[in-house]
């Protein structure tokens, strides 16, 4: 019994507490805004926490900060400026920071090791519960970076997929008279994506006066894609040696279009090797009772 009150206890306790750290972004920037508010209204404070906030700010700040600190100690290949990156590529940086994340990882290796200790300690305990609870710890702490590659790979294929039309519609664009960023805000209000937030992310550098060029090439690093790639590269190419913008659009459009036909045909190319262990392993076992079932029987009543 007292150790299901205390399974119980902790669980509501990694619930609050990861609720707290997910909308711990959200609080950061009511608050920003709230002290722009009343900037010249009140004296500077070193530490955003201690005068302003409610408590859950006031403690979880430092908290999510140690965790995150604990984390990285843990995994030194892993950096501030790695973890931003990924979260960029998975769409995921306006909603979570990096000092979020890992300290989401931190919270979820603690819980998952709790965990363990509880199943073993339920079960024959000993040396078991250690190998137990660093199991679990283990998985608690990377099933972040597992969940984040998903959703980078899921990010990755919808802008491959919607990339060869948003060409067509920038190629159309700047043959109509428009200008690139012209190009660019129109394409940014007529679609909806990944891809339509990638260029909204680049028009929004371009006007607080980052280059052309450079705006290009971090949105190729964000996304990691060849495509996208190779349209930075042929579009600041275009600005350099003035050659014309649409045609050079139009011919990307194309060679994405047929990059996208040949992975479709790739995908169609691997569906039956991969049909065939799902088959093996469910489908021809069930056909070989159905069929030689009643042959056996038949034959346990002739011997």
């Amino acid at each position: 019994m007292f150790l299901l009150v205390l399974a119980l206890t902790s669980l509501g306790l990694a619930v609050y507490l990861v609720g707290e750290v997910a909308t711990l972004p959200a609080r950061q920037r009511q608050g920003s805004i709230r002290r722009a508010a009343e900037y010249g209204n009140q004296r500077r404070v070193t530490n955003p926490f201690a005068l302003t906030g409610s408590f859950r700010e006031r403690a979880l700040g430092p908290m999510t900060t140690n965790l995150a600190r604990v984390a990285l100690r843990v995994n030194p290949r892993s950096t501030v400026e790695q973890v931003n990156l990924k979260l960029l590529r998975a769409g995921l940086a306006r909603r979570m920071s990096a000092t979020s994340f890992l300290a989401a990882k931190a919270l979820l290796a603690c819980v998952g090791g709790l965990f363990g200790l509880l199943v073993a300690a339920v079960g024959s305990g000993g040396a078991k519960a250690f190998l137990a609870a660093g199991g679990f710890a283990f998985f608690g702490f990377f099933l972040p970076d597992v969940v984040l590659t998903f959703k980078t790979r899921s990010r990755r294929e919808d802008i491959q997929a919607t990339l060869p039309d948003a060409l067509d519609l920038l190629a159309v664009s700047v043959e109509a008279g428009l200008g690139f960023d012209g190009a660019v805000t129109k394409l940014t209000e007529h679609m909806e994506g990944a891809l339509a937030e990638e260029f909204a992310l680049t028009l929004g550098e371009m006007r607080i006066g980052e280059s052309r060029s450079e705006a290009l090439k971090k949105m190729s690093e964000r996304s990691a894609i060849p495509e996208m790639s190779a349209f930075a590269r042929a579009v600041i190419q275009a600005d350099q040696l003035g050659i014309s913008l649409g045609r050079i659009l139009r011919i990307q459009a194309t060679e994405a279009r047929n990059r996208r036909q040949a992975a479709a045909e790739e995908k169609a190319m691997k569906a039956p090797i991969k049909m065939l262990f799902p088959t093996v392993l469910f489908i021809f076992p069930a056909m070989f009772i159905v069929i030689l079932g009643p042959a056996f029987l038949n034959l346990s009543k002739l011997f």
